[in-house]
């Protein structure tokens, strides 16, 4: 009886080349796309469109040559669209809600903590050679605001629409005033959704690095007290590791 051993198919230089230029595309995009968002592009399309580069920079305060060739790869992607005879550049709703409204999906928040990963890269690399790791809190501030960014929109949508009600009894146990311990919650958006959406509730914020009061400021506890009925913001906890901050009814 003879035995045969298969072995995967191996990938021709061509299918390793396409997939180069598709992986070097998306990670020139990247810088791409947080510019446009920093700058307003998106949202200026979206509110003022159809433009030309020209109106789009005086809308915006930039200068037109670099807005066209932006506006080029921008329509060859596929974020926005092009309109050939009147030379105008607009946004569909389906792009408009992905790239430029802030309620929307806000797909820059991504790439916003893709590209400040790549800040970190002096740090990721000695932990390769020391095996030591990186703290979440040491990496790059754009990590937290791009992360915030871009989950938001998902906490927004399902937290209090679905999640919360798959746990049998959260829902009135939070509406009748309970306390609670969101722990690993970054800037504190799923914290400020609760605070928001069940008042009677203590909303106890506690980020994996720092907590909603010291990384996202001061600013941001305020706004959970005035939004939310809260009347009293104190800090309640430190630890090596995190500060937490409680908001009470």
């Amino acid at each position: 009886m003879t035995s045969t051993t298969s072995h995967p198919p191996t990938r021709s230089l061509d299918d390793l080349l396409a997939q180069f230029v598709g992986d070097l595309g998306a990670t020139m995009a990247a810088g791409n796309v947080v510019i446009g968002d920093r700058l307003g592009l998106y949202r200026a399309l979206a509110d003022a469109g159809p433009l030309t580069s020209a109106d789009l920079a005086s809308y915006t305060g930039t200068s037109e040559r670099y807005v066209r060739e932006w506006l080029r790869g921008q329509a060859a992607g596929g974020a926005i669209s092009y309109r050939g005879d009147t030379d105008q550049y607009w946004m569909t709703p389906e792009q408009a809600l992905a790239f430029a409204d802030p309620d929307g999906l806000v797909l820059p928040g991504a790439f916003q903590l893709a590209v400040a990963c790549l800040a970190d890269l002096p740090a990721i690399t000695e932990a390769f050679r020391t095996g030591r790791g990186v703290a979440w809190g040491d990496h790059h501030p754009e990590v937290f605001t791009g992360c915030e960014r871009f989950f938001r929109p998902g906490y927004s949508t399902n937290l209090v629409s679905s999640w919360i009600p798959a746990i049998p009894g959260l829902t009135e146990r939070l509406t009748s005033g309970t306390a609670v311990a969101d722990i690993g919650c970054g800037l504190g958006a799923s914290t400020r959704i609760l605070a928001e959406t069940y008042p009677a509730s203590t909303a106890v914020s506690e980020g994996a690095a720092d907590a909603l009061g010291n990384q996202a400021g001061e600013g941001a506890v305020a706004r959970v007290v005035e939004q939310a009925g809260f009347r009293h913001v104190a800090r309640v906890a430190e630890t090596p590791f995190n500060i937490v901050y409680e908001a009470r009814a």
